[in-house]
């Protein structure tokens, strides 16, 4: 089974792209963030033509996040909400961040995790307080006894080699504070970066700017993360980054990441 995920920043201005990229790609299911648009207007006829089940939790030009699956996935869930209550959830599900679905003995959780801006910034106090309420939503899963994937744009690069070039302690996406909140998430469960069991390179990125032509010097970000709980961290046979349609015509900013079971 190949699980994939992938920022297409805005499904409808990439459509063509996630079609060509799904035609030529054996992907069972498809995890898709910053869709930036609501369900009803969501394109779901041409990836349900391919023979995906569509599964969708949008947001009006911001956020949003979707699955694609060729079985019907169970217990999907939208938000935080459903896992830890309306008073835990807060207003964190105000943004579409958070879809979950169940296949076999796998939960799927996909994320589109904060930018945060700016250290210091209002953006960035609400990023670690949307890890702390995802810190209670992973605990609750967990309790199900079943092996889960966490997957998505976490905007956070954990280690220097994640980055072209390392960055002071103070920079968004690289700051202390934002490395130690995820660490602590992935302690939970003890979840395992599954593109690093493949592969311990430098210069590997799944998130270019598109400004000062930071792809063709490939001066990018790893920040699109594939993290397993152990047992399914063992059944892991490949992960790799798909920089191809990084290099198409209008592409997203980001490219997909893949994962063999």
């Amino acid at each position: 089974m190949q699980i994939a995920t992938w920022n297409v920043n805005s499904v409808r201005s990439r459509k063509e792209h996630l079609v060509q990229w799904l035609q030529n790609n054996e992907i069972d299911i498809l995890c898709l963030q910053e869709t930036k648009v609501v369900e009803p207007d969501f394109p779901r006829s041409p990836f349900e033509e391919l023979g995906y089940n569509t599964y969708v939790s949008g947001q009006k030009s911001y956020n949003g996040v979707s699955l694609f699956s060729r079985e019907p996935l169970t217990e999907v869930t939208m938000g935080f909400a459903p896992i830890v209550g309306a008073d835990i959830a807060q207003d964190f599900d105000e943004q579409k961040r958070v879809i979950s679905g169940v296949i076999g003995d796998l939960r799927v959780v996909n994320l589109y995790v904060p930018n945060g801006s700016a250290v210091g910034s209002e953006k960035y106090e609400y990023k670690l307080g949307w890890f702390e309420i995802l810190k209670i939503y992973i605990q609750t899963l967990l309790k199900e006894k079943r092996e889960i994937l966490i997957c998505g744009d976490f905007n956070i690069a954990l280690e220097d080699r994640d980055i072209y070039e390392p960055k002071k302690e103070n920079h968004i996406m690289a700051s202390l504070p934002e490395k130690e909140t995820l660490r602590e998430v992935l302690a939970l469960g003890k979840f395992a970066d599954v593109f690093r069991k493949v592969n311990q390179d430098e210069d590997q990125f799944s998130w270019w700017d598109y400004r000062t032509r930071a792809f063709n010097r490939n001066r990018g970000w790893r920040i699109d993360h594939i993290y397993l709980t152990p047992k399914a961290y063992e059944k892991a046979q490949k992960c790799w980054i798909d920089t191809e349609p990084r290099g198409w015509e209008k592409p997203s900013d980001h490219t997909p990441v893949i994962v063999e079971l």
